[in-house]
């Protein structure tokens, strides 16, 4: 069993690196998922379509980390921007900066930024600009429980993932009936380990500064910069 160090370090890599998991749903067209209940894919189409007419998107989340077993209990908050490939995630003290080529990871923590280039066709590395492909070729999805959530209607699909050796158990995207916007991401692991990103506030067409995607290195002359090619 993994001790609880493991788990939350595990757990802030895995946020930080892959971006909002919740993030992952608004983009890329829904297609050739026949194998898949009918009525989510509906669902999932009319979501990604209202998000693709964004011309960009901010949001405010709350992220909770769960596991009884390990008596773990973890909650944060955090923020992104997105436009286009291009986003600013803020989340567990550390901001993440992709201007659409080069991605900035600052760290305060450890006065440190590393700089790449986009990774986000690695394996198993997840961002805002690849927001569904997390699933699309690797999950198949149906419809499940409603719930009222303070007077919101609240659909949630669940999806399962293919591979029978990962770590994930299934996870629920509960979707805002009425705005179909995402409310909620729920991914359970085989561990025991319950992951929980929340929706607080859903901003769209916002005027930003120009320069919110430009990483200005002349701010971070005291720290070590460490570039991967």
């Amino acid at each position: 069993m993994k001790s609880k160090i493991e788990i939350l370090n595990k757990s802030k890599n895995q946020l930080v690196s892959k971006g909002v998991f919740v993030l992952l749903f608004l983009a890329i067209g829904m297609t050739g998922f026949a194998q898949n209940d009918a009525k989510a894919k509906s669902l999932l189409n009319e979501v990604s379509a209202k998000i693709k007419a964004y011309k960009n998107i901010s949001l405010d989340f709350k992220y909770e980390l769960n596991n009884v077993s390990e008596n773990i209990n973890q909650e944060t908050r955090g923020d992104v921007v997105i436009e286009g490939e291009k986003y600013k995630l803020n989340v567990l003290g550390v901001t993440r900066i992709f201007d659409g080529d080069t991605l900035y990871t600052i760290s305060p923590e450890d006065e440190e930024v590393t700089i790449s280039s986009d990774n986000s066709d690695e394996e198993g590395t997840i961002t805002p600009s690849k927001m569904l492909s997390f699933y699309e070729e690797g999950y198949t999805f149906k419809m499940d429980i409603i719930q009222n959530v303070k007077g919101r209607k609240i659909q949630y699909v669940k999806l399962n993932p293919m591979d029978t050796n990962s770590e994930i158990k299934h996870v629920l995207l509960g979707i805002d009936a009425t705005t179909k916007h995402i409310y909620n991401l729920i991914e359970v692991g085989k561990n025991g380990t319950k992951t929980t990103l929340t929706v607080n506030s859903f901003q769209t067409d916002q005027p930003i500064s120009k320069t919110l995607f430009t990483f200005d290195e002349s701010k971070y002359e005291d720290y070590f910069i460490n570039r991967i090619d």
